[in-house]
């Protein structure tokens, strides 16, 4: 069954949604990100998609604390998986340690993909490497630098290294709800034998809808989150049928 993952994105300790990953276009949706977890929880959501915004951009943990009250909320009852500034051994330690599912290193699976395997070799299960591309290139520092790999290139230098997932993020669609870039994540979906989660733009319960179809089965799921804040997806309606039962229902 593939997984849909409500997404908090921290920026000054407030929960928000940015546009093309442009930090000054964010909206604060929850000044508690502990409570929209909670929130997420109740709506029967077993995984979470946590990210540190700023950290991303400065390269370290910024929002520890919002994180830990998130943990705090729900680190018992949902897979927590957390990404954003996470760029050494100790970094990625410290938070499986703290009781995180997995972690998700962006920028360092281009900089220092050594760290990355060793990472996964150590913790087996537990460390995702997340895509970000704009205009089909693999962008790194939040988002900020463009490089010059693609993203099918980065994932495939984890083939084999214990990774539990890719998270593919179509930055120029993020936060639009102009729907998911289906040809593109589920190309490197087939391009590679590391599961997939797709993240940017899922923008309504067709988006759901796709991911069960036949050629989107390699996928692990999806991540979700301005749809869900802004009521475009009903979170029974969406789990009814990622499960296999009538929407309708």
């Amino acid at each position: 069954m593939p997984i849909l993952f409500p997404a908090i994105d921290l920026k000054d300790g407030a929960c928000v949604r940015l546009k093309l990953g442009l930090m000054d276009q964010a909206t604060v949706y929850n000044a508690d990100p502990a409570a929209q977890a909670r929130e997420f929880r109740d709506a029967g959501f077993t995984h979470l998609h946590v990210v540190d915004l700023n950290g991303a951009f400065k390269g370290e943990a910024v929002n520890g604390e919002a994180v830990d009250r998130i943990m705090d909320a729900v680190g018992g009852e949902m897979n927590v998986q957390l990404g954003g500034g996470i760029r050494t051994m100790a970094d990625i330690e410290r938070w499986l340690e703290r009781g995180l599912s997995r972690v998700i290193l962006g920028t360092v699976a281009v900089r220092d993909p050594d760290l990355v395997r060793q990472a996964a070799k150590r913790f087996p299960g537990r460390i995702a490497v997340g895509i970000d591309a704009k205009g089909g290139k693999v962008a790194v520092e939040g988002w900020a630098e463009t490089s010059e790999l693609t993203a099918v290139d980065l994932a495939r230098r984890f083939e084999n290294a214990g990774v539990a997932a890719v998270i593919y993020t179509d930055i120029d669609r993020d936060g639009v709800l102009a729907g998911i870039n289906w040809p593109s994540t589920i190309d490197l979906a087939e391009a590679i034998s590391i599961p997939v989660i797709a993240s940017g733009g899922l923008a309504s319960i067709a988006d759901v809808v796709r991911l069960t179809m036949p050629d989107a089965a390699r996928l692990e799921g999806a991540i979700s989150g301005r749809a869900l804040y802004d009521g475009r997806i009903d979170p029974h309606e969406a789990l009814r049928v990622l499960s296999g039962e009538d929407s309708q229902g």
